[in-house]
Order: C-alpha cells, then sequence, then structure tokens
C-alpha cells in the first residue's frame, strides 16, 4: 500500500485547529441504524484540511462504539482514519507488535502500518484509561484531534 500520510504530516494533521460549527450538538444527535446508532459531522479546520467526525455505537452493546477522525484525501471521495477511539467490546491485535489486548483503546494512523501489505493505515492501536464510554471517547477526541467548541457553548456533551 502507497504511504498516503507520513507520521509528521498525521500529526500535523491533529494538530490543525478544528473549530465545531454553531449547532453542532444538534448535528451529532444519533440516529439508528440496523443494530447501532452513527452520525457524521464534516468540519473545516483553520488551514483549510477537510475532515470527518464519525460516531458509531452499538444500540445492544453500549461499551461497543467507535469515534473515529478522517481526513479527506485530496482529489478523492475516499477518507484516511486518522485516529478511531474504540470501546472494550472486542479483542484487538497490532500486528506487526504481535500484541492482543481486549481493552479500551485508541487507534492510531501510521507510515509503518500503510506500509504493511493488508493493515488498515489505522491498525496500530494503544490501551487507554483516559476513557470508559462513549461520551468520554468523545471528550477525549475533541482534545486529541485540537477540536474547538464554539464560545457560546457551555452546555455538557449530548
Amino acid at each position: 500500500m502507497a504511504v498516503t500520510y507520513s507520521d509528521d504530516e498525521i500529526a500535523r494533521l491533529l494538530a490543525e485547529r478544528k473549530p465545531l460549527p454553531s449547532g453542532w450538538r444538534e448535528r451529532t444527535r444519533m440516529r439508528s441504524k440496523r443494530g447501532h446508532e452513527e452520525r457524521e459531522l464534516d468540519i473545516t479546520g483553520v488551514e483549510g484540511g477537510e475532515f470527518r467526525l464519525i460516531l458509531r455505537q452499538s444500540s445492544i452493546d453500549r461499551l461497543d462504539f467507535s469515534v473515529i477522525l478522517g481526513v479527506k484525501k485530496p482529489q478523492s471521495n475516499q477518507l484516511f482514519h486518522l485516529r478511531r477511539h474504540d470501546g472494550n467490546s472486542h479483542q484487538h491485535t497490532n500486528k506487526i507488535e504481535k500484541e492482543t489486548f481486549c481493552d479500551f483503546h485508541i487507534h492510531m494512523a501510521t507510515q509503518r502500518y500503510q506500509e504493511k501489505r493488508g493493515a488498515p493505515e489505522d491498525g496500530y492501536a494503544e490501551v487507554t484509561d483516559r476513557y470508559s464510554n462513549f461520551r468520554g471517547a468523545i471528550e477525549c477526541m475533541l482534545t486529541d484531534a485540537n477540536m474547538e467548541t464554539p464560545h457560546n457553548d457551555q452546555r455538557g456533551l449530548f
């Protein structure tokens, strides 16, 4: 697989300020979709990056969730997953390191995993204690991806 972004470029994309649009909470209210709830929000970074925040949660197992940040590839309709915060409902294996765990974890896009045949760009993950539920994973993503809530937005998440 060709490398789309180097590790430095990934770090720059994550660091790019991403002001959330006014009314972003209403636009991220979950909608039912075949066994899970889902919602997407497009965000434009201050340097022009086009990002998408994807929220998914199982309707059955509340610890089966993903909070995903992707960036739209230039001249493409594809989304490159920069970061994914997952629940502890499943086992994950880092294929290169041959590490397996079942816990809350954060997937990170890396140049190494892009270079590995058959591995997704965000195939590497690390266990985290920074969240223990879906709401906490969203808050963690807002911080990790430099997303800014509007100044007049004082309410708690969802």
